[in-house]
């Protein structure tokens, strides 16, 4: 029961019932309530300051978690990117300069991956952190592109290689028979006196004086593209297509030993020294076509030389001599 208050009433000196009205009894509930409601709000405040409850305590520490590995990931994505731009510089710099090739160029290298509608389903699920994974997915689609580029390179340079060592093998870089003492070179690429004609004319070969029916040898992997006999110019002739912009022409033969068509190795016998054609003696004329024009055979002799014995050559191959044919 609530108590019933008085005040004394110094008109009438008595004791006078205090009589309380509506709007005050309202006032006091709306200020009772609005202080307890301060109250609630402040130790709510306090409580979540200093304590969680289990399901906050969950969510942080998985929070925290994916925030350690999501650092990780970046991590990994920088290392990645390096050890893709090392590849790349060891390809541009080493591999394809040791090959001759061109580098890549860096706009095909750095070629972006596609718009933001590549990303579409992640951007309308509305996720908290949509710049951040959208970023990261760029990144690693970037990558993936990059190496896709690297391994057809390196395709390209498996390829470079094989034609690299195909083509050692085809050049033609030793002479065209046994010629140890070196006192086989007769005459020598350029301005020669020509046997019969006796004036001065270009000699576009090399011509090796040795004994009739000395083996021939091919002076480098090839094809035979001609086999020919005549009377005049070369007599009986042999020509070795080699590839890669090389032929080799073998004249003066006695005998062939090969056939138009067939594939030969450098080293292999392909015919014998002879004295046909427009010979004044038995010996080979032997020449090396590069790209369609003669070039002095002399710059090939360099597998079946030393360095002394290919500068005593060059010195024998530039005397001005009378060729023998």
């Amino acid at each position: 029961m609530a108590r019933i208050k008085y005040y004394y009433d110094t008109q009438t000196c008595k004791y006078e019932r205090v009589k309380v009205k509506n709007k005050d009894v309202i006032l006091n509930a709306l200020g009772l309530l609005a202080l307890t409601l301060v109250l609630a709000i402040g130790i709510n405040i306090i409580y979540n300051s200093y304590f969680e409850s289990p399901d906050e305590a969950q969510l942080r520490k998985e929070n925290e978690e994916l925030k350690f590995y999501y650092d990780i990931i970046e991590k990994e994505i920088d290392g990645a990117n390096k050890m893709m731009q090392v590849l790349q510089d060891r390809d541009d710099n080493i591999y394809r300069t040791i090959f001759e090739a061109e580098p890549i160029p860096n706009t095909i290298r750095q070629a972006g991956y596609g718009g933001t509608d590549r990303y579409k389903n992640l951007i309308e699920k509305g996720l908290e952190r949509e710049e951040l994974i959208v970023q990261d997915f760029k990144r690693i689609d970037h990558l993936k592109k990059q190496m896709y580029i690297q391994t057809k390179s390196y395709d390209e340079l498996l390829e470079m290689a094989k034609n690299k060592s195909k083509m050692w093998a085809s050049i033609p870089a030793i002479q065209p028979l046994t010629n140890k003492d070196l006192n086989r070179l007769a005459s020598g690429y350029g301005m020669r006196m020509h046997p019969i004609l006796k004036t001065k004319k270009f000699h576009s070969g090399i011509d090796f004086s040795a004994p009739k029916g000395t083996p021939i040898y091919a002076t480098g992997n090839g094809k035979v593209v001609k086999v020919k006999s005549s009377f005049g110019g070369y007599g009986k002739q042999v020509v070795i297509d080699h590839g890669f912009g090389y032929k080799t022409l073998y004249g003066h033969m006695s005998k062939f030993n090969v056939k138009k068509g067939q594939v030969v190795k450098r080293g292999e016998c392909i015919g014998y020294v002879g004295n046909t054609g427009q010979s004044t003696g038995p010996h080979i004329h032997y020449e090396v076509i590069k790209d369609g024009k003669v070039v002095n055979p002399v710059h090939y002799f360099y597998k079946d030389l030393n360095d002394d014995e290919y500068q005593k050559i060059l010195e024998l191959a530039s005397i001005e001599n009378q060729s023998l044919g």
